[in-house]
């Protein structure tokens, strides 16, 4: 039983929450937080929200201010079905990348629970998403909040103007291309700002007067059938767009002859919300793993100056136990690795090995081993590092034998599989080689790009996939995408299939023959 001089000091007793409570908890968790871990966080603005508010927010990408789409509503549907059937819980707590920091609490929380997930949001992924190089680079948490505002009601006035098919048609084939809309190796332009939303709708309102509808009407050019002349032709073609692009949605908008200013405006929306998303991807172990060690920290070091009782600590540990949960691989349950589990496992290890080194550990990490700085040497790993990095430079054998990593060889001429690295100082360096490898998206991630276009004569748009270790597209999903971007761009697309180490053609594939 907790005594009465320590219950006066507890931050709540008890289940029910209000607002109050809420607020002298983040205070003091803010104020640890600090003062003790150093994080460096957006100022928090936290609203409390519904189960179906939850819901809601899951089935428009996890973004509570979204425009409407019909697969929006199709997702709230299926999820809120395995809700009420018990076949899968939500998320205790939603947070958005923006400046000032949104948190939504769940209302049928419980006081612990609300003080934990306030911790590993309004704190953890809070000060992950402000530090992170990642995130300063691809996003700008201060104008997203109002790009969303005016996204949602620049669509709804086109779905009044031009009818909600029309949009629909747009928006669905501007998604199925979200995963091809991102810059990946050169920096995009900031979100629009106020000024910038205002010279936005003086150049619509223009394109919208200028726009002239015979450029879908112009035969093709006869052109030279040299060889010499094709070659020189493409090369001009190559040198004036910027040839090969990778981005596929940024192509389309700004080189598509059939498309209308508000559809081109429309493109643009969803690739600047695609490139938002594209940092937390690359970020999901270190992000949520940062998060989990803030909570779990935090929430000690709250509970060792008695501000939190017995009984809620257990609640909290309970509640941190099912998120950082791993199933074994041959679990039913078993989806992977949990990024939580796999994050904090991490963390916690360099906060060991800065403090309490074996001999394997120091010379593994010579340069932080025993130094006891392990707060400056996660907020550098938190603010210069992603997934494959992190993990590539900071992988340990402990936590090698801890997970019992090991690869697999997997020939496709082969009849079995192979056992290639095990627990020895080389197949410790190749595990976590390929392990960081699996979380590399540039590795992951169909790689293809524009590669030509003659926009004066046939407008035959040629793309080309390079194929890493023989991967191929899958048929049914490829041609359905490549008849998503004939609807954009108005013209044949092809796609040729290259093996990215020889430069083989191993097949292509043309909207002609759909």
């Amino acid at each position: 039983m907790v005594s009465q001089a320590r219950k006066s000091e507890l931050l709540f007793s008890g289940a029910d929450w209000d607002f109050k409570k809420l607020s002298r908890a983040y205070e003091e968790i803010e104020s640890i937080g600090v003062e003790e871990l150093r994080l460096d966080i957006y100022p928090v603005q936290m609203e409390v929200i519904s189960s179906e508010q939850m819901l809601d927010a899951y089935s428009s990408v996890g973004m509570p201010l979204m425009y409407r789409h019909w697969s929006f509503g199709k997702h709230f549907l299926y999820n809120e079905l395995l809700y009420r059937k018990g076949a899968r819980g939500l998320a205790y707590e939603l947070v958005i990348n923006s400046n000032p920091c949104i948190v939504y609490l769940m209302e049928e929380n419980t006081m612990a629970l609300q003080a934990l997930v306030t911790a590993h949001a309004a704190l953890g992924h809070n000060h992950f998403f402000k530090n992170n190089h990642l995130f300063r680079q691809w996003t700008d948490a201060g104008g997203i909040l109002s790009y969303l505002d005016f996204a949602k009601s620049y669509i709804s006035r086109c779905e009044e103007r031009h009818g909600s098919a029309a949009v629909e048609a747009v928006l669905d084939s501007a998604h199925a291309l979200m995963e091809q809309g991102v810059f990946r190796y050169h920096r995009p332009p900031k979100l629009s700002s106020e000024q910038q939303r205002e010279g936005l709708r003086e150049r619509l309102e223009y394109e919208e007067r200028s726009y002239n509808d015979l450029w879908r009407t112009l035969p093709p050019s006869q052109g030279k059938n040299k060889p010499e002349a094709e070659d020189e032709g493409f090369a001009e073609r190559k040198k004036s767009l910027n040839l090969p692009e990778e981005n596929l949605l940024y192509f389309l908008e700004k080189n598509s002859l059939v498309l209308e200013p508000w559809q081109r405006e429309i493109i643009r929306i969803v690739r600047v919300i695609a490139q938002y998303f594209y940092p937390q991807r690359q970020t999901q172990v270190m992000n949520e793993g940062c998060a989990t060690f803030v909570h779990y920290t935090l929430m000690n070091m709250l509970f060792d100056r008695g501000r939190i009782s017995e009984g809620a600590m257990l609640e909290i540990l309970r509640n941190h136990s099912n998120v950082v949960f791993q199933p074994a691989f041959d679990d039913p349950r078993f989806s992977g690795i949990n990024p939580y589990a796999l994050g904090l496992d991490m963390m916690q290890d360099i906060q060991r090995i800065s403090t309490a080194p074996t001999a394997e550990d120091r010379d593994w990490f010579p340069d932080i081993a025993g130094r006891g700085d392990w707060r400056d040497t996660l907020l550098d790993a938190w603010a210069n590092h992603r997934d494959e990095s992190f993990i590539r430079q900071y992988l340990s054998p402990t936590l090698i034998r801890k997970w019992r990593l090991f690869v697999l060889a997997d020939g496709a001429d082969e009849p079995h599989y192979e056992v290639a690295s095990i627990h020895n100082e080389r197949g410790y360096g190749k595990i976590r080689s390929a392990l960081a490898q699996s979380y590399d998206v540039g590795a992951t991630r169909p790689d293809i790009q524009v590669v030509d276009v003659d926009l004066l004569g046939d407008r035959h748009l040629r793309l080309q996939h390079n194929v890493k270790d023989g991967i191929l597209l899958e048929d049914e999903s490829r041609d359905a995408t490549l008849r998503h971007i004939r609807s954009l761009w108005g013209y044949d697309v092809s796609l040729a299939a290259m093996d990215g180490e020889t430069g083989a053609m191993l097949s292509e594939r043309s909207t002609k023959e759909l």
